[in-house]
Protein backbone atom coordinates (compact mmCIF):
# COMPACT_ATOMS: atom_id res chain seq x y z
CA UNK A 1 0.00 0.00 0.00
CA UNK A 2 2.88 2.15 0.67
CA UNK A 3 3.49 2.37 -2.99
CA UNK A 4 0.30 3.39 -4.02
CA UNK A 5 0.49 6.31 -1.60
CA UNK A 6 4.08 7.57 -2.60
CA UNK A 7 2.60 7.85 -6.09
CA UNK A 8 -0.15 9.75 -4.97
CA UNK A 9 2.00 11.89 -2.91
CA UNK A 10 4.49 12.42 -6.03
CA UNK A 11 1.47 13.33 -8.09
CA UNK A 12 0.04 16.09 -5.96
CA UNK A 13 3.53 17.60 -5.45
CA UNK A 14 3.19 18.11 -9.65
CA UNK A 15 -0.37 19.42 -9.58
CA UNK A 16 0.18 21.69 -6.74
CA UNK A 17 0.26 24.73 -8.91
CA UNK A 18 -2.70 23.86 -10.71
CA UNK A 19 -4.60 23.32 -7.94
CA UNK A 20 -3.59 26.76 -6.48
CA UNK A 21 -5.18 28.72 -9.33
CA UNK A 22 -8.17 26.20 -9.34
CA UNK A 23 -8.63 27.21 -5.59
CA UNK A 24 -8.48 31.42 -6.39
CA UNK A 25 -11.12 30.70 -9.02
CA UNK A 26 -13.38 28.47 -6.87
CA UNK A 27 -12.62 31.19 -3.85
CA UNK A 28 -14.16 33.94 -6.47
CA UNK A 29 -17.00 32.52 -7.43
CA UNK A 30 -18.09 31.41 -4.23
CA UNK A 31 -17.48 35.01 -3.06
CA UNK A 32 -19.62 36.29 -5.85
CA UNK A 33 -22.47 33.85 -4.94
CA UNK A 34 -25.55 35.72 -2.93
CA UNK A 35 -28.04 32.61 -3.71
CA UNK A 36 -29.32 31.08 -0.18
CA UNK A 37 -30.15 27.44 -0.43
CA UNK A 38 -33.77 26.24 0.18
CA UNK A 39 -34.28 22.98 0.60
CA UNK A 40 -37.88 23.21 -0.87
CA UNK A 41 -36.35 24.24 -4.08
CA UNK A 42 -37.50 21.95 -7.00
CA UNK A 43 -35.67 21.00 -9.89
CA UNK A 44 -37.84 20.55 -13.21
CA UNK A 45 -38.19 16.91 -14.71
CA UNK A 46 -36.20 18.03 -17.89
CA UNK A 47 -33.47 18.68 -15.00
CA UNK A 48 -33.88 15.65 -12.97
CA UNK A 49 -33.93 13.17 -16.07
CA UNK A 50 -30.43 14.79 -17.49
CA UNK A 51 -29.06 14.18 -14.31
CA UNK A 52 -30.65 10.46 -13.80
CA UNK A 53 -29.08 9.61 -17.21
CA UNK A 54 -25.82 10.83 -16.69
CA UNK A 55 -25.90 9.38 -13.32
CA UNK A 56 -26.96 5.81 -15.49
CA UNK A 57 -24.23 6.60 -17.90
CA UNK A 58 -21.34 6.79 -15.16
CA UNK A 59 -21.96 3.33 -13.39
CA UNK A 60 -22.64 1.59 -16.19
CA UNK A 61 -19.28 2.89 -18.17
CA UNK A 62 -16.80 3.34 -15.23
CA UNK A 63 -18.55 1.14 -12.38
CA UNK A 64 -16.60 -1.83 -12.52
CA UNK A 65 -18.73 -4.00 -10.14
CA UNK A 66 -21.94 -2.92 -11.66
CA UNK A 67 -23.28 -6.66 -12.39
CA UNK A 68 -21.41 -8.42 -9.72
CA UNK A 69 -24.52 -9.71 -7.53
CA UNK A 70 -27.43 -7.89 -9.82
CA UNK A 71 -27.48 -9.22 -13.04
CA UNK A 72 -27.85 -6.60 -16.07
CA UNK A 73 -31.32 -7.50 -17.13
CA UNK A 74 -32.28 -6.62 -13.90
CA UNK A 75 -30.46 -3.84 -13.39
CA UNK A 76 -31.56 -2.23 -16.74
CA UNK A 77 -35.20 -2.29 -14.82
CA UNK A 78 -34.38 -0.49 -11.84
CA UNK A 79 -32.50 1.87 -14.13
CA UNK A 80 -35.83 2.42 -16.06
CA UNK A 81 -37.92 2.04 -13.13
CA UNK A 82 -35.79 5.57 -11.63
CA UNK A 83 -36.25 7.06 -14.73
CA UNK A 84 -40.00 6.68 -14.97
CA UNK A 85 -40.80 8.05 -11.72
CA UNK A 86 -39.30 11.44 -12.81
CA UNK A 87 -42.03 12.31 -14.22
CA UNK A 88 -43.18 15.87 -12.13
CA UNK A 89 -40.68 18.46 -10.04
CA UNK A 90 -39.00 17.19 -6.86
CA UNK A 91 -36.68 18.45 -4.33
CA UNK A 92 -33.08 17.69 -3.69
CA UNK A 93 -33.66 15.24 -1.21
CA UNK A 94 -36.51 13.69 -3.05
CA UNK A 95 -33.97 12.97 -6.18
CA UNK A 96 -31.98 11.68 -3.77
CA UNK A 97 -34.00 9.02 -2.59
CA UNK A 98 -34.52 8.38 -6.29
CA UNK A 99 -30.90 8.02 -6.81
CA UNK A 100 -30.60 5.81 -3.22
CA UNK A 101 -33.16 3.11 -4.23
CA UNK A 102 -31.07 2.60 -7.79
CA UNK A 103 -27.81 2.61 -5.93
CA UNK A 104 -28.80 0.09 -3.27
CA UNK A 105 -29.50 -2.84 -5.95
CA UNK A 106 -25.84 -2.63 -6.60
CA UNK A 107 -24.98 -4.70 -3.33
CA UNK A 108 -21.84 -2.49 -3.72
CA UNK A 109 -21.46 -0.90 0.12
CA UNK A 110 -18.83 2.20 -1.11
CA UNK A 111 -21.08 3.45 -3.76
CA UNK A 112 -23.66 5.85 -2.20
CA UNK A 113 -25.34 9.02 -2.49
CA UNK A 114 -24.52 12.21 -1.10
CA UNK A 115 -26.07 15.29 -1.03
CA UNK A 116 -24.94 18.94 -2.41
CA UNK A 117 -21.97 20.61 -1.38
CA UNK A 118 -25.18 23.25 -0.41
CA UNK A 119 -27.39 20.93 0.92
CA UNK A 120 -24.46 19.83 3.19
CA UNK A 121 -23.61 23.73 4.39
CA UNK A 122 -27.23 24.38 5.01
CA UNK A 123 -27.92 20.98 6.94
CA UNK A 124 -25.09 22.00 9.07
CA UNK A 125 -27.09 25.23 10.96
CA UNK A 126 -30.80 23.38 9.64
CA UNK A 127 -33.49 23.02 12.94
CA UNK A 128 -36.77 21.41 12.02
CA UNK A 129 -38.48 18.88 13.30
CA UNK A 130 -36.94 15.08 13.37
CA UNK A 131 -37.88 11.62 14.64
CA UNK A 132 -37.43 11.44 18.34
CA UNK A 133 -35.54 8.01 19.09
CA UNK A 134 -33.38 6.10 17.74
CA UNK A 135 -33.82 2.38 17.27
CA UNK A 136 -31.58 -0.76 17.68
CA UNK A 137 -32.82 -3.63 14.78
CA UNK A 138 -32.60 -7.21 14.47
CA UNK A 139 -34.13 -9.97 12.65
CA UNK A 140 -38.35 -9.14 13.50
CA UNK A 141 -37.07 -6.74 16.74
CA UNK A 142 -36.69 -2.93 17.14
CA UNK A 143 -35.55 -1.69 20.42
CA UNK A 144 -34.98 1.93 21.47
CA UNK A 145 -31.72 3.35 21.92
CA UNK A 146 -31.96 6.56 22.62
CA UNK A 147 -34.67 9.39 22.99
CA UNK A 148 -34.20 13.21 21.97
CA UNK A 149 -36.73 14.06 24.60
CA UNK A 150 -34.28 12.32 27.93
CA UNK A 151 -36.51 12.64 30.14
CA UNK A 152 -39.28 10.85 28.28
CA UNK A 153 -40.65 8.22 31.41
CA UNK A 154 -42.11 5.82 29.28
CA UNK A 155 -40.00 5.05 25.88
CA UNK A 156 -36.29 4.77 27.36
CA UNK A 157 -33.57 3.14 26.35
CA UNK A 158 -34.22 -0.76 25.89
CA UNK A 159 -37.76 -0.63 25.20
CA UNK A 160 -39.43 -3.21 22.75
CA UNK A 161 -41.44 -1.57 20.05
CA UNK A 162 -43.90 -3.45 18.84
CA UNK A 163 -45.15 -0.83 15.42
CA UNK A 164 -44.96 2.55 14.68
CA UNK A 165 -47.59 4.10 13.04
CA UNK A 166 -48.85 0.51 12.15
CA UNK A 167 -45.35 -0.45 10.78
CA UNK A 168 -43.63 -3.54 11.79
CA UNK A 169 -39.71 -3.93 12.24
CA UNK A 170 -40.44 -6.16 9.31
CA UNK A 171 -42.19 -3.88 7.55
CA UNK A 172 -39.72 -1.03 8.29
CA UNK A 173 -36.49 -2.77 7.22
CA UNK A 174 -38.54 -4.71 4.49
CA UNK A 175 -39.30 -0.69 2.85
CA UNK A 176 -35.83 0.90 4.53
CA UNK A 177 -32.96 -1.58 3.41
CA UNK A 178 -34.15 0.14 -0.49
CA UNK A 179 -32.34 2.77 0.51
CA UNK A 180 -29.03 1.07 2.18
CA UNK A 181 -26.12 -0.39 0.90
CA UNK A 182 -24.03 -2.92 1.83
CA UNK A 183 -21.75 -5.43 0.27
CA UNK A 184 -23.69 -8.54 -1.78
CA UNK A 185 -26.12 -10.06 0.30
CA UNK A 186 -24.91 -9.47 3.79
CA UNK A 187 -28.48 -8.37 5.30
CA UNK A 188 -26.33 -8.00 8.67
CA UNK A 189 -24.64 -4.54 7.50
CA UNK A 190 -27.90 -2.93 6.80
CA UNK A 191 -29.36 -3.82 10.01
CA UNK A 192 -26.24 -2.32 11.84
CA UNK A 193 -26.41 0.40 9.34
CA UNK A 194 -30.41 1.74 10.23
CA UNK A 195 -29.41 1.11 14.16
CA UNK A 196 -26.56 3.54 13.75
CA UNK A 197 -27.25 7.04 15.85
CA UNK A 198 -30.17 8.29 14.02
CA UNK A 199 -30.12 6.34 10.69
CA UNK A 200 -33.06 5.18 11.38
CA UNK A 201 -34.98 8.50 12.12
CA UNK A 202 -33.37 10.28 9.50
CA UNK A 203 -34.49 7.57 6.61
CA UNK A 204 -38.23 7.54 8.64
CA UNK A 205 -38.60 11.26 7.85
CA UNK A 206 -37.39 11.29 4.23
CA UNK A 207 -38.92 7.95 3.08
CA UNK A 208 -42.01 7.60 5.24
CA UNK A 209 -42.54 11.15 6.28
CA UNK A 210 -43.30 12.72 9.42
CA UNK A 211 -46.52 13.26 10.97
CA UNK A 212 -48.10 15.19 13.51
CA UNK A 213 -47.76 12.63 16.76
CA UNK A 214 -46.67 8.55 16.24
CA UNK A 215 -49.07 5.98 17.24
CA UNK A 216 -45.84 3.96 19.06
CA UNK A 217 -46.72 0.55 20.49
CA UNK A 218 -44.42 -0.89 22.71
CA UNK A 219 -43.87 -3.57 25.76
CA UNK A 220 -43.73 -2.16 28.99
CA UNK A 221 -42.50 -2.82 32.44
CA UNK A 222 -44.67 -5.89 32.98
CA UNK A 223 -44.81 -6.99 29.60
CA UNK A 224 -47.73 -6.05 27.68
CA UNK A 225 -48.15 -4.37 25.16
CA UNK A 226 -49.21 -0.52 25.29
CA UNK A 227 -49.83 2.71 23.50
CA UNK A 228 -48.80 6.31 23.36
CA UNK A 229 -48.80 9.14 21.03
CA UNK A 230 -45.46 10.27 20.34
CA UNK A 231 -44.92 13.74 18.28
CA UNK A 232 -41.84 14.99 16.62
CA UNK A 233 -38.68 16.25 18.04
CA UNK A 234 -38.77 20.33 17.44
CA UNK A 235 -35.24 21.66 17.40
CA UNK A 236 -37.04 25.04 17.86
CA UNK A 237 -39.13 24.34 20.61
CA UNK A 238 -38.34 21.56 22.80
CA UNK A 239 -35.31 22.09 25.66
CA UNK A 240 -32.15 20.04 24.90
CA UNK A 241 -28.82 20.05 26.48
CA UNK A 242 -26.59 19.95 23.71
CA UNK A 243 -23.36 19.71 25.61
CA UNK A 244 -23.91 16.44 26.00
CA UNK A 245 -24.31 15.51 22.35
CA UNK A 246 -20.93 17.33 21.45
CA UNK A 247 -18.07 14.98 20.72
CA UNK A 248 -15.63 16.71 23.54
CA UNK A 249 -13.82 20.10 24.08
CA UNK A 250 -12.22 21.87 21.14
CA UNK A 251 -8.36 21.63 20.72
CA UNK A 252 -5.91 23.31 22.53
CA UNK A 253 -2.75 25.51 21.07
CA UNK A 254 -1.53 26.00 17.60
CA UNK A 255 0.24 24.63 14.99
CA UNK A 256 1.89 20.78 15.53
CA UNK A 257 1.32 20.69 19.63
CA UNK A 258 -2.32 21.24 18.96
CA UNK A 259 -3.94 19.21 21.77
CA UNK A 260 -5.86 16.83 20.35
CA UNK A 261 -9.63 16.46 22.33
CA UNK A 262 -10.14 13.50 24.44
CA UNK A 263 -12.74 11.98 21.65
CA UNK A 264 -9.68 11.94 19.41
CA UNK A 265 -7.96 9.06 21.47
CA UNK A 266 -11.10 7.17 21.93
CA UNK A 267 -11.06 5.47 18.41
CA UNK A 268 -8.01 3.35 19.39
CA UNK A 269 -6.56 2.50 22.20
CA UNK A 270 -5.01 -0.49 24.72
CA UNK A 271 -6.51 -1.53 28.31
CA UNK A 272 -4.49 -4.28 30.29
CA UNK A 273 -5.73 -5.98 32.44
CA UNK A 274 -2.39 -7.64 34.07
CA UNK A 275 -4.02 -9.79 36.85
CA UNK A 276 -6.08 -11.70 34.14
CA UNK A 277 -3.01 -11.33 31.27
CA UNK A 278 -5.80 -9.77 29.08
CA UNK A 279 -5.13 -7.09 26.72
CA UNK A 280 -8.61 -4.96 24.99
CA UNK A 281 -7.56 -3.20 21.94
CA UNK A 282 -10.29 -0.94 20.29
CA UNK A 283 -9.06 -0.23 16.58
CA UNK A 284 -12.12 1.85 15.57
CA UNK A 285 -10.46 2.96 11.98
CA UNK A 286 -7.99 2.48 9.65
CA UNK A 287 -7.92 5.79 8.98
CA UNK A 288 -4.43 7.29 8.81
CA UNK A 289 -4.71 10.46 10.52
CA UNK A 290 -5.01 8.02 13.93
CA UNK A 291 -1.30 7.44 14.28
CA UNK A 292 -1.84 3.50 13.91
CA UNK A 293 1.54 2.44 12.90
CA UNK A 294 3.10 4.12 16.30
CA UNK A 295 0.49 3.00 17.98
CA UNK A 296 0.26 -0.40 16.69
CA UNK A 297 4.47 -0.72 17.41
CA UNK A 298 4.25 0.39 21.05
CA UNK A 299 1.30 -1.94 21.67
CA UNK A 300 2.71 -4.76 20.63
CA UNK A 301 5.56 -4.07 22.48
CA UNK A 302 3.91 -3.54 26.07
CA UNK A 303 2.02 -6.54 25.23
CA UNK A 304 5.28 -8.96 25.28
CA UNK A 305 6.43 -6.71 27.69
CA UNK A 306 3.50 -7.65 30.16
CA UNK A 307 2.97 -11.19 28.93
CA UNK A 308 -0.59 -10.76 28.09
CA UNK A 309 -1.79 -14.49 26.69
CA UNK A 310 -5.35 -12.96 25.78
CA UNK A 311 -5.98 -10.51 23.46
CA UNK A 312 -9.42 -8.88 22.59
CA UNK A 313 -9.48 -6.57 19.46
CA UNK A 314 -12.43 -4.61 18.82
CA UNK A 315 -13.47 -3.93 15.12
CA UNK A 316 -16.86 -3.73 15.12
CA UNK A 317 -17.65 0.06 14.70
CA UNK A 318 -14.33 -0.17 12.42
CA UNK A 319 -15.65 0.66 9.13
CA UNK A 320 -12.29 0.77 7.08
CA UNK A 321 -9.53 3.09 5.78
CA UNK A 322 -6.24 2.50 4.79
CA UNK A 323 -5.32 -0.96 4.00
CA UNK A 324 -1.80 -0.70 4.27
CA UNK A 325 -2.32 0.22 8.10
CA UNK A 326 -4.72 -3.03 8.36
CA UNK A 327 -2.30 -5.20 6.72
CA UNK A 328 0.33 -3.67 9.57
CA UNK A 329 -2.26 -5.15 12.43
CA UNK A 330 -2.79 -8.40 10.79
CA UNK A 331 0.81 -9.06 9.90
CA UNK A 332 1.25 -8.56 14.03
CA UNK A 333 -1.13 -11.97 14.40
CA UNK A 334 -0.73 -13.63 11.33
CA UNK A 335 1.21 -16.91 11.82
CA UNK A 336 1.25 -17.11 7.39
CA UNK A 337 2.26 -15.15 4.73
CA UNK A 338 -0.73 -13.72 2.51
CA UNK A 339 -1.59 -11.37 -0.31
CA UNK A 340 -4.15 -8.26 -0.40
CA UNK A 341 -6.53 -9.82 -3.28
CA UNK A 342 -6.01 -12.34 -6.11
CA UNK A 343 -7.55 -9.36 -8.31
CA UNK A 344 -7.32 -5.87 -8.34
CA UNK A 345 -8.55 -3.99 -11.51
CA UNK A 346 -10.78 -1.10 -12.93
CA UNK A 347 -11.45 0.13 -16.22
CA UNK A 348 -11.24 3.33 -17.64
CA UNK A 349 -14.39 6.05 -17.92
CA UNK A 350 -14.93 7.28 -21.22
CA UNK A 351 -13.31 11.31 -21.70
CA UNK A 352 -16.74 12.20 -21.74
CA UNK A 353 -17.59 11.67 -18.04
CA UNK A 354 -14.10 12.86 -16.58
CA UNK A 355 -15.11 16.27 -16.01
CA UNK A 356 -18.01 15.01 -13.46
CA UNK A 357 -15.43 12.62 -11.38
CA UNK A 358 -13.92 14.52 -8.60
CA UNK A 359 -9.98 14.64 -9.66
CA UNK A 360 -10.72 12.89 -12.81
CA UNK A 361 -7.92 13.43 -14.52
CA UNK A 362 -5.07 13.23 -12.18
CA UNK A 363 -6.79 9.94 -10.85
CA UNK A 364 -7.02 9.16 -14.32
CA UNK A 365 -2.81 9.53 -14.35
CA UNK A 366 -2.30 7.54 -11.38
CA UNK A 367 -4.63 4.62 -12.78
CA UNK A 368 -2.06 4.41 -15.73
CA UNK A 369 0.81 4.33 -13.65
CA UNK A 370 0.28 1.39 -11.15
CA UNK A 371 -1.73 -0.84 -13.98
CA UNK A 372 -1.55 -2.97 -16.75
CA UNK A 373 -3.91 -3.89 -19.07
CA UNK A 374 -4.41 -7.66 -19.44
CA UNK A 375 -5.84 -9.72 -21.70
CA UNK A 376 -9.48 -9.74 -20.09
CA UNK A 377 -9.33 -5.59 -20.85
CA UNK A 378 -9.39 -4.61 -17.29
CA UNK A 379 -6.72 -2.48 -15.89
CA UNK A 380 -4.97 -4.96 -13.76
CA UNK A 381 -2.73 -3.18 -10.67
CA UNK A 382 -0.37 -6.30 -10.58
CA UNK A 383 1.73 -5.54 -7.58
CA UNK A 384 -0.98 -6.41 -4.93
CA UNK A 385 -2.17 -9.37 -6.91
CA UNK A 386 1.62 -10.85 -6.74
CA UNK A 387 2.96 -9.25 -3.68
CA UNK A 388 3.29 -11.57 -0.07
CA UNK A 389 3.25 -10.13 2.88
CA UNK A 390 4.71 -12.31 5.68
CA UNK A 391 4.28 -11.80 9.91
CA UNK A 392 5.75 -9.34 11.85
CA UNK A 393 9.24 -11.13 13.24
CA UNK A 394 9.84 -8.53 16.36
CA UNK A 395 6.93 -8.16 19.03
CA UNK A 396 5.08 -10.67 16.72
CA UNK A 397 1.54 -11.88 18.84
CA UNK A 398 1.30 -15.49 19.55
CA UNK A 399 -1.24 -15.61 22.00
CA UNK A 400 -4.59 -16.19 21.98
CA UNK A 401 -6.94 -13.37 19.92
CA UNK A 402 -10.46 -12.77 19.99
CA UNK A 403 -11.81 -11.03 17.16
CA UNK A 404 -15.15 -8.74 17.78
CA UNK A 405 -16.34 -8.37 14.40
CA UNK A 406 -20.41 -6.81 13.69
CA UNK A 407 -22.29 -5.34 10.90
CA UNK A 408 -20.26 -1.89 10.86
CA UNK A 409 -17.00 -3.92 10.22
CA UNK A 410 -16.43 -2.88 6.51
CA UNK A 411 -13.95 -2.43 3.97
CA UNK A 412 -10.17 -2.65 5.44
CA UNK A 413 -11.86 -3.85 8.98
CA UNK A 414 -13.21 -6.98 6.32
CA UNK A 415 -9.33 -7.23 4.85
CA UNK A 416 -7.58 -7.86 8.39
CA UNK A 417 -10.55 -10.05 9.87
CA UNK A 418 -10.77 -12.47 6.68
CA UNK A 419 -7.05 -13.07 6.54
CA UNK A 420 -6.86 -14.18 10.05
CA UNK A 421 -10.05 -16.24 9.99
CA UNK A 422 -9.14 -19.59 10.34
CA UNK A 423 -5.94 -19.46 11.95
CA UNK A 424 -5.41 -21.71 15.05
CA UNK A 425 -4.92 -19.44 17.91
CA UNK A 426 -7.95 -16.63 16.41
CA UNK A 427 -11.34 -16.47 17.11
CA UNK A 428 -13.50 -14.32 15.90
CA UNK A 429 -16.93 -13.63 17.88
CA UNK A 430 -19.61 -11.23 17.04
CA UNK A 431 -22.31 -11.31 14.02
CA UNK A 432 -21.69 -10.98 10.14
CA UNK A 433 -19.54 -8.50 8.67
CA UNK A 434 -20.93 -5.93 6.84
CA UNK A 435 -18.36 -6.02 4.34
CA UNK A 436 -17.84 -8.91 1.57
CA UNK A 437 -15.59 -12.06 2.93
CA UNK A 438 -14.74 -12.91 -1.12
CA UNK A 439 -14.37 -9.43 -1.89
CA UNK A 440 -15.59 -5.85 -2.72
CA UNK A 441 -15.13 -2.50 -4.97
CA UNK A 442 -13.20 0.77 -3.38
CA UNK A 443 -9.80 1.93 -3.28
CA UNK A 444 -9.96 4.76 -4.93
CA UNK A 445 -13.55 6.36 -4.29
CA UNK A 446 -14.29 9.70 -5.81
CA UNK A 447 -17.22 12.01 -5.85
CA UNK A 448 -18.79 12.35 -9.05
CA UNK A 449 -21.17 15.95 -9.40
CA UNK A 450 -24.31 16.10 -11.29
CA UNK A 451 -24.42 19.48 -13.01
CA UNK A 452 -27.53 20.44 -12.49
CA UNK A 453 -28.67 19.19 -8.80
CA UNK A 454 -25.11 19.25 -7.47
CA UNK A 455 -26.10 15.85 -5.74
CA UNK A 456 -23.20 13.78 -5.74
CA UNK A 457 -22.51 9.67 -5.86
CA UNK A 458 -19.20 8.13 -4.72
CA UNK A 459 -17.97 6.03 -7.63
CA UNK A 460 -15.52 2.83 -6.51
CA UNK A 461 -13.07 2.54 -8.89
CA UNK A 462 -11.18 -0.88 -8.66
CA UNK A 463 -12.81 -4.30 -8.19
CA UNK A 464 -10.74 -6.72 -5.34
CA UNK A 465 -11.64 -10.25 -5.58
CA UNK A 466 -9.43 -10.72 -2.10
CA UNK A 467 -9.07 -14.68 -2.67
CA UNK A 468 -10.57 -16.86 -5.24
CA UNK A 469 -10.81 -20.17 -2.78
CA UNK A 470 -13.36 -18.24 -0.55
CA UNK A 471 -17.09 -18.89 -0.97
CA UNK A 472 -18.31 -16.70 -3.55
CA UNK A 473 -21.53 -16.40 -2.17
CA UNK A 474 -21.91 -12.58 -1.40
CA UNK A 475 -21.87 -12.52 2.26
CA UNK A 476 -19.47 -10.62 4.77
CA UNK A 477 -17.30 -13.04 7.21
CA UNK A 478 -19.33 -14.86 9.27
CA UNK A 479 -18.29 -15.04 13.26
CA UNK A 480 -16.90 -18.37 15.07
CA UNK A 481 -18.98 -17.84 17.97
CA UNK A 482 -22.27 -15.42 17.47
CA UNK A 483 -22.97 -13.17 19.90
CA UNK A 484 -26.76 -11.63 19.25
CA UNK A 485 -28.35 -8.26 21.26
CA UNK A 486 -30.75 -8.50 23.34
CA UNK A 487 -33.77 -5.96 24.32
CA UNK A 488 -32.19 -6.45 27.98
CA UNK A 489 -28.15 -5.81 27.39
CA UNK A 490 -29.11 -2.94 24.97
CA UNK A 491 -31.71 -1.50 28.50
CA UNK A 492 -28.67 -2.27 30.74
CA UNK A 493 -26.15 -1.06 28.92
CA UNK A 494 -24.01 -4.66 28.61
CA UNK A 495 -21.62 -5.23 26.11
CA UNK A 496 -22.92 -8.49 25.10
CA UNK A 497 -20.04 -9.07 22.09
CA UNK A 498 -17.54 -8.99 24.94
CA UNK A 499 -19.44 -10.68 28.33
CA UNK A 500 -19.26 -13.63 25.06
CA UNK A 501 -15.36 -13.04 24.61
CA UNK A 502 -14.84 -12.96 28.57
CA UNK A 503 -17.35 -16.38 28.72
CA UNK A 504 -14.46 -18.14 26.29
CA UNK A 505 -11.50 -17.13 28.25
CA UNK A 506 -13.20 -18.14 31.43
CA UNK A 507 -13.75 -21.80 29.61
CA UNK A 508 -10.39 -22.14 28.40
CA UNK A 509 -8.62 -21.02 31.52
CA UNK A 510 -10.96 -23.76 33.11
CA UNK A 511 -9.73 -26.51 30.61
CA UNK A 512 -6.14 -25.48 30.51
CA UNK A 513 -6.04 -25.91 34.24
CA UNK A 514 -8.00 -29.32 34.10
CA UNK A 515 -5.02 -30.07 31.47
CA UNK A 516 -2.48 -29.46 34.33
CA UNK A 517 -4.15 -31.54 36.97
CA UNK A 518 -4.49 -34.42 35.06
CA UNK A 519 -0.61 -34.17 34.01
Amino acid sequence: MSIFYYLMYKIRRLKTAAWILVFIVLATACSSSKGIYSPEKKYSPAELQADYLLFRKILETSHPSIYWYTPKDSMNEYFEKGLHDLSDSMTEIQFRDELAYVISKLDCGHTSVKGSKAFNKYIDTATSLAFPFALKFWSDTMVITANLRRRDPILQRGTIVKSINGYTAKTLTDTLFNYITTDGYSINGKYQSLSTGFAFANLYKNVIGLTDSFDVRYIDADGMESQAYVKPYDFKADTMNKKTLSHGPPAKGSGKKKEKPSFYLSSVNLQLDTVMKTGFMTVATFDRSNHLRKFFKSSFRVLKENHIKNLIIDVRSNGGGDAGLSTLLTRYIADHKFKLADSLYTIKPPSEYKKYIQHGFWYGLLISVVTKKDKDGKLHFRYFEKHYYSPKEKNHYDGQVFILIGGNSFSATTLFAGDLKGQKNVTLVGEETGGGYYGNTAWIIPDVTLPNTGLRFRLPRFRMVISNERIKNGRGIMPDVWALPTAEAIRDGIDFKAMKVKELISQQDRITIQDTENK
